[in-house]
């Protein structure tokens, strides 16, 4: 069975994660064009479903970025129930677009932030384990000169 060019670039993009793990570009990239690509999907889309309030492609797509930006302006609605449909699974796709940068940035930020530490060899939770430890010997060590004083 042969792969259509989708399917290859979908493998590619697999194994390059696979190997090198999913970086924050690449990921913005993967997101940009994911949604660049559904910008015009859904622009036609709504221009077809509801061409009184669409008159033109452009203005579909106008509609579609600034729902799936959440601006939303207000300057152009869909007027009929097959086009709020549509407006609503974009609005549902604009907020996990955040969501889904947010975590990147924020994976992003974390795993920098490990890497350093462990390029220092320092572990704050080992850190703050190693003192705890230290403390907890000290408490015995007192504990136990206390009963010897008793005795």
């Amino acid at each position: 069975m042969e792969m259509g060019a989708s399917g290859r670039l979908g493998r590619r993009l697999e194994k390059r994660v696979e190997r090198k793990g999913l970086r924050a570009r690449l990921a913005a990239l993967v997101i940009i064009v994911s949604w660049g690509a559904g910008v015009v999907v859904f622009g036609v889309v709504e221009r077809l479903v509801d061409p009184k309030t669409f008159d033109n492609l452009w203005l579909a797509m106008w509609w579609a970025i600034q729902t799936v930006t959440t601006v939303g302006y207000g300057d152009v609605v869909p007027g009929s129930t097959a086009g709020k449909v549509i407006a609503s699974f974009l609005m549902l796709g604009g907020l996990s677009l955040y969501a889904v940068v947010t975590g990147v940035i924020t994976s992003a930020f974390v795993t920098r932030a490990r890497a350093g530490r462990e390029a220092a060899n320092r572990d704050p939770m080992m850190e703050r384990l190693e003192e705890l430890a230290a403390q907890l010997d000290s408490i015995k060590a007192e504990l136990a000169r206390s009963r010897r004083t008793e005795t």
